[in-house]
């Protein structure tokens, strides 16, 4: 055998032909991998490429390959033979014959019994079994006799009810053997003249025995009568009355049933109103008060506008038909005569007395309200009156005759003196009315469109009224009445903000204004929580950054005014404290901390205002116990200024505190006599804004003050804080500040008691970590192997290994090269594709667009043709 022909490769052809013209005409087809240094003896393949045409014969492969595959997806060009045992060489045609036959049967009959029932439940009716009454065996009733349950003679049903020709075929086929045997056929009119015989004889058999039964039950009813009388024996009334009857027991059931019918029954109550509908009610009653307001004020009587509110029962179906009690007549028999309609106006007149007392008691307790629940009492007090009203009602109907006419008579006297009481008001009177009226504060109010406007709204009022104020203007404008409502209110929002800073900053500050108007800044905020965040959130903003600012021009800043303190405690009321992060009170907790961190302390108001801001910062955090480092260290260094000895410290001091200096003494008492008669106070939230101290013993008792509120902060924390594994760390300074300078025998009692509490909790928390040492054993070293040498004989190749090894790192070579190759084909096949998809659109787009200019064109060429014979009548 010759030796097989090496098959050429591309690069041996292009090896071959360098220097023929194709490739010196182009010679940017033809790539020349350089190699470094010549080897040799070293055969190498991929000295010369040729990336065009390699590339030219991919694009047709995949042309003829997978263009082909991707255009004929989804698209079935053959028919293929799917019956059973088609391509099954192993079966004889007979049996893929019988096979086929079965299953096509086995899917006929499975669509014929698709919605039958399953024949191995049994039916059943009242108890029987649908099979068995099929079979036509159950007792016939008679049409004559419908008491009397007999049976029909089976010749007749057979004969009448599907079965008389077998039954008659039957006899008459009997009848051939007989007439075989002697004896002649009966014809069927015969055998059905026999049927009826047959019948009725039976029929008259079945009331014999009938009477028979009625008979003999009579007779048994008069002998037992007769011998009733024997068997009962009555006992007498003494002997019944001597013994008691003895009532069988009721059982725990029987108790619990009739318990449960003497339990009160859940009555029908109204439908719960939407917040709509109560708003419009409020608004609506604001509106009748006010009106009212201003009748007193021009003198007339109010009782002439108040319609009387008739009584609805709860079994009134408010169908319209109902008539008003102004429109109905009394009927009453007065001195042998009837007096229809006499006494109307003057039941008009009372109920109008009624509606003004009312509304003036509503007005009152409207004003006297100081808690915000206007609604609630209002509620309260139409639920009086109606219970009220029920109860006359309900008792009215069950006095007498003589009664009703005494109180008619008293009623008529009362209206008689009441009308002449209302006739002798004097000028003076209705004057003193109109301005009592005057003096009252108005019931509807128009939001404010600017600040200015709500200053001149609550210019001048009380607080109360301040608040009411508020109140009536939001009821009056809720954003469910009208549209441009809730806009206002958001705009209320953020001038009542302003107001509460403003009456922060005047002197003396107007807290108890505040105060009042905080329910109603807190009811805005559940009403527009985003506006009201936003606008807490860009004050809180505004207040950091201008505290940079000043730090970074003057180097040091004064603490936050009572305005801002103001403003960090409505935050807290308004905002959730817990959530781990808050857009409104998490800017309030890093604001507080930045002033806590960068304001020096230079004075007695400095500090309380810095203890006023570690309030806040307490109540913070005292539901999340999220740690606060400045807290902790603006305590310490309270409680550093309050040392006398201030030259061997044994513990740090971290600004804004110094160790020693000008303002380091702030809490040190210049006279040990004033603790004598000190008493414990709360710290005042007005000495942020102005604290005027002339005298030493103010000057003590303030120093006092602030340091039982700092102890008492302490103390707070550690509660807080015990938890923490680090606690005794974190609280180390301050127990050795407590414990060994600060001089606890000349405080008061108080502050001592608050001195040994703070000691016992910090050194009763577990310390439940360890410091970390070094490891005090010598590590053990590692075990020194004598190094594997490998002599390399042929430099290239790996030597020293099995021959499985070698084996497994070629295929492994192998593997990777031919998983890297196919990798770089799918991406080409992947892009091959991808430009086959956009030039099928962008030909598809062509073709549209191509399609609309034609359309296009023919339309412009048509109104072109219309326009000019358009011209050529007109030129006619």
């Amino acid at each position: 055998m010759g030796k097989v022909a090496k098959k050429r490769s591309l690069a041996d052809k292009v090896r071959k032909t360098k220097t023929s013209s194709e490739i010196k005409n182009n010679p940017f087809e033809v790539k020349i991998n350089r190699k470094k240094f010549e080897v040799l003896g070293r055969k190498t393949k991929h000295d010369v490429g040729l990336p065009g045409v390699s590339r030219s014969k991919a694009n047709t492969k995949r042309k003829e390959t997978l263009l082909k595959e991707y255009k004929q997806k989804n698209k079935c060009s053959k028919f293929i033979d799917r019956r059973f045992g088609e391509y099954d060489t192993n079966m004889a045609p007979e049996d893929k014959i019988l096979q086929r036959f079965a299953m096509e049967r086995q899917r006929g009959h499975d669509k014929k019994d698709m919605f039958n029932l399953n024949e191995e439940e049994e039916l059943t009716h009242y108890g029987q079994s649908l099979a068995e009454i099929e079979k036509f065996n159950d007792l016939a009733n008679s049409d004559d006799e419908s008491e009397e349950k007999g049976l029909l003679s089976a010749e007749l049903t057979a004969s009448h009810f599907g079965g008389g020709g077998g039954l008659l075929r039957r006899k008459a086929s009997g009848d051939q053997h007989e007439d075989e045997g002697g004896h002649r056929a009966k014809s069927r009119q015969e055998l059905i003249e026999e049927l009826i015989q047959k019948s009725k004889q039976e029929k008259r058999q079945r009331q014999v025995q009938r009477e028979e039964a009625q008979e003999l039950t009579e007779k048994l009813d008069q002998d037992w009568k007769s011998i009733q009388a024997l068997m009962v024996k009555k006992t007498p009334r003494a002997e019944q009355a001597d013994e008691p009857e003895e009532k069988p027991k009721l059982d725990k059931y029987d108790m619990m049933v009739r318990e449960l019918g003497f339990e009160m029954k859940a009555q029908p109550s109204e439908r719960m109103k939407t917040p709509e509908e109560l708003a419009r009610e409020a608004r609506e009653k604001l509106q009748t008060l006010e009106a009212d307001r201003l009748r007193r004020m021009m003198g007339q009587e109010v009782g002439d506008s108040v319609q009387r509110q008739s009584h609805l029962s709860a079994d009134d179906l408010n169908d319209g038909f109902i008539l008003d009690k102004d429109d109905q007549k009394t009927l009453a028999y007065e001195d042998g005569k009837w007096n229809i309609g006499e006494e109307t106006g003057e039941d008009g007149d009372e109920d109008a007395e009624e509606g003004e007392s009312g509304e003036e008691d509503e007005s009152e307790a409207e004003e006297q309200d100081e808690d915000g629940d206007e609604e609630a009492e209002e509620e309260g007090e139409e639920e009086g009156g109606s219970s009220e009203e029920e109860e006359e009602d309900g008792h009215s109907d069950l006095d007498s005759e003589q009664e009703s006419e005494d109180e008619g008579r008293q009623q008529q006297e009362d209206e008689e003196t009441s009308a002449e009481v209302e006739k002798s008001l004097s000028k003076e009177e209705v004057k003193a009315q109109q301005e009592a009226a005057k003096a009252e504060l108005p019931y509807t109010f128009t939001a404010p469109e600017k600040y200015s406007d709500l200053k001149d709204l609550l210019y001048g009022h009380t607080p109360d009224n301040q608040r009411l104020i508020v109140a009536r203007t939001q009821k009056c404008n809720h954003p469910s009445l009208a549209v441009g409502n809730k806009l206002k209110l958001q705009k209320m929002f953020g001038f009542l903000l302003e107001y509460i800073g403003e009456l922060a900053t005047r002197s003396p500050p107007e807290l108890t204004a505040i105060n009042k108007l905080i329910p109603e800044l807190y009811a805005l905020c559940q009403m527009f929580p985003d506006v009201a965040c936003k606008a807490l959130q860009s004050l809180l903003g505004d207040a950091a950054h201008g505290l940079e600012e000043v730090l970074e021009v003057k180097g040091h800043v004064a603490f936050p005014a009572l305005d801002m303190l103001i403003y960090l405690k409505v935050t807290a009321l308004l905002f959730p404290t817990s959530d781990f992060r808050h857009p409104a009170t998490t800017p309030a907790l890093l604001y507080i901390s930045q002033a806590l961190t960068k304001c020096p302390v230079r004075s007695l108001k400095d500090i309380t205002t810095g203890l006023v801001l570690c309030c806040l910062a307490v109540e913070y955090v005292s539901f999340s116990k999220r740690f606060l480092p400045e807290l902790i260290n603006f305590l310490a260094g309270t409680l550093h200024l309050a040392v006398q000895d201030k030259t061997s410290l044994g513990y740090a001091v971290v600004p804004p505190f110094r160790t020693s200096g000008r303002n380091g003494d702030l809490l040190v008492l210049s006279d040990a006599e004033s603790c004598k008669n000190w008493s414990k106070k709360e710290l005042p939230l007005s000495a942020t804004h102005h604290l005027e101290l002339q005298t030493d013993l103010d000057r003590d008792q303030h120093r006092l003050m602030c340091l039982s509120t700092c102890l008492d902060l302490v103390k707070r924390c550690c509660l807080l804080y015990k938890d923490l594994m680090s606690f005794p760390q974190i609280f180390q300074p301050i127990r050795t500040l407590l414990s060994k300078y600060l001089q606890v025998q000349t405080l008061p009692e108080p502050l001592q008691e608050l001195h040994s509490t703070i000691l016992e909790v910090i050194s009763a928390a577990p310390v439940t970590n360890t410091p970390l040492v070094f490891e005090k054993k010598k590590p053990i070293p590692l075990k020194l192997l004598t190094p594997k040498i490998v002599e390399v004989l042929d430099y290239g190749k790996k030597r020293g290994s099995t021959k499985d090894e070698r084996e497994k790192e070629r295929l492994n070579h192998k593997y990777k090269k031919e998983f890297k190759g196919a990798l770089r084909e799918i991406r080409k096949d992947s892009r091959f594709l991808a430009r086959e998809k956009l030039n099928e659109v962008m030909n598809r787009d062509s073709e549209r667009k191509r399609k609309v200019k034609e359309l296009f064109g023919s339309l412009a060429t048509q109104e072109g043709e219309w326009k000019a014979l358009k011209r050529r009548k007109n030129r006619r």
